[in-house]
């Protein structure tokens, strides 16, 4: 699988991406960070990944090609490990829904459901309506 178009749009927050399969997809640069492939968010092994908290407004400061097989951008929070190869950002894109209702959820498991900054009931974008916040009042 490979890109035939990657922009980064910084006054939306959005990373679009079209695959050569047809398939394209607008992914928030929020769900990049918290779901970056690096070590720092990851851990070093299942059960040891690190909520990331407070990302609403991370933007893209700059993205660096990796070969023919990835990218690492770098966040304005200064977070610059992760290397996204093109299978992740089409997993991200193609999943996002169900990654952010995840992220959601260990947010509020850990009783941050508020600190993603992001209202109830807003709207993400490239999510269909439906899909609202997490119900609570803040």
């Amino acid at each position: 699988m490979n890109p035939t178009a990657l922009t980064v749009h910084q006054k939306s927050r959005v990373l679009d991406i079209a695959f050569d399969d047809g398939k394209s997809f607008s992914i928030p640069f929020e769900l990049l960070r918290v779901y970056s492939p690096s070590a720092e968010v990851k851990g070093h092994g299942q059960g040891q990944e690190v909520l990331q908290l407070g990302k609403r407004e991370v933007g893209i400061s700059g993205v660096e090609p990796v070969g023919n097989y990835a990218i690492q951008p770098t966040f304005t929070d200064g977070h610059n490990t992760g290397l996204f190869s093109w299978d992740y950002l089409y997993k991200l894109g193609n999943e996002q829904d169900a990654l952010w209702q995840d992220y959601m959820a260990r947010l509020h498991a850990a009783g941050f459901e508020g600190d993603s900054g992001r209202e109830p009931g807003a709207v993400r974008p490239g999510v269909p309506t439906a899909a609202k916040g997490c119900g609570h009042k803040h």
